[in-house]
């Protein structure tokens, strides 16, 4: 009668879970994941984790983690060790126990004094916007014309 007419279930018949916009998913210390993780919320890295990351909130590398792979989120902040290529849309921090090494693109970025920062860095809204494009268009299969 009040509900979507889909009784809460995605298109598998499954019943989904109500998102909850205060939730952090956390890999805690001790912890180690490998593989591709995609989240709607906040993560929290304190353990290992290699693979790709797909975070449509922020991205938090804790000061004993460690992250090696792919990774694009909104914001994110680093005071562990992240090694791989990065695509932050809104700010990136940088903290003083940090060690940071790879590709990284960013709106804004903060680096506190005391953290290794070893990265080709791209910032600016219109670089994101572009990259945005064209993994978008690369995800559809399109591909530039070449002569």
């Amino acid at each position: 009668m009040f509900g979507s007419g889909k009784n809460g279930k995605d298109a598998k018949g499954v019943k989904k879970a109500p998102i909850n916009p205060n939730a952090i998913n956390t890999l805690v210390v001790g912890s180690e994941f490998e593989g591709n993780f995609r989240s709607a919320n906040d993560i929290r890295i304190d353990g290992s984790m290699k693979g790709n990351l797909n975070c449509e909130a922020r991205l938090i590398i804790g000061q004993p983690g460690s992250f090696e792979g792919d990774a694009e989120c909104q914001s994110a902040v680093i005071e562990g060790n992240f090694n791989g290529n990065l695509i932050v849309s809104e700010i990136l921090q940088v903290k003083e126990k940090a060690v940071v090494n790879g590709i990284i693109k960013t709106k804004k970025l903060i680096v506190q004094s005391g953290a290794i920062f070893n990265v080709k860095c791209t910032m600016g809204e219109q670089n994101i916007a572009a990259d945005n494009k064209k993994v978008k268009s690369e995800k559809e299969g399109s591909k530039p014309a070449t002569s």
